[in-house]
């Protein structure tokens, strides 16, 4: 389903834990890491979009989790062309998407990458707010900028603007305890760890 303009509407999820550390899910035999995301179908609101997408690609059901906020408005990246489907060239232009910030009120063992028949991931860590860019692919690193930025205000300090995202540095800790009510302090980031699925 793509708009007049040849853009596919798309939800994007950002869902941070207790700490503030947000899921960090590595797409399934490549090297690239990126939140989870998916399109939306006709006669979805972003919103059921969103809540189908989060159950397909990491496990998690709408009791898990709680919507803190979305943005505004559509964030669009194009799409280029070698990437897109011989069928589609000429019309397919890229992704539209609304993005969500979700918190975790699960348990990490909630998270499951193998709910669908069809896995975008095959390993998982949390990591900061502040993601590195240079582990995304290319043509989606400006609207993760936009979209980390613009529900950052939701955090109960103003970051200081983009330069962490444009630099790769990592940026201050932020305390999510207002935005996400009690049990929320100041980030502490532990060694990574990536969760691998077990195999069947």
């Amino acid at each position: 389903m793509l708009d007049r303009e040849g853009y596919r509407p798309n939800v994007g999820i950002i869902l941070a834990n207790a700490k503030g550390e947000v899921f960090w899910g590595k797409r399934i035999r490549e090297h690239s890491w990126q939140f989870p995301q998916g399109g939306i179908k006709h006669g979805e609101t972003p919103e059921q979009a969103m809540y189908r997408e989060l159950e397909e690609e990491i496990g998690l059901k709408r009791e898990h989790v709680k919507l803190v906020g979305r943005t505004r408005d559509w964030l669009r990246y194009e799409v280029p062309e070698h990437w897109v489907k011989r069928e589609w060239r000429g019309s397919y232009r890229g992704q539209k998407q609304i993005w969500f910030l979700l918190k975790l009120v699960g348990r990490d063992t909630d998270i499951s990458l193998r709910a669908s028949s069809h896995p975008e991931f095959d390993a998982w860590r949390w990591h900061e707010y502040w993601v590195p860019l240079d582990a995304v692919i290319e043509f989606k690193r400006d609207v993760y900028t936009r979209a980390l930025t613009e529900l950052s205000r939701y955090l109960t300090r103003k970051p200081e603007h983009t330069r962490y995202l444009r630099q790769h540095t990592r940026a201050p800790l932020r305390n999510f305890s207002d935005a996400f009510g009690d049990g929320f302090g100041d980030a502490m980031v532990p060694p990574q760890t990536e969760h691998k699925p077990e195999p069947h």
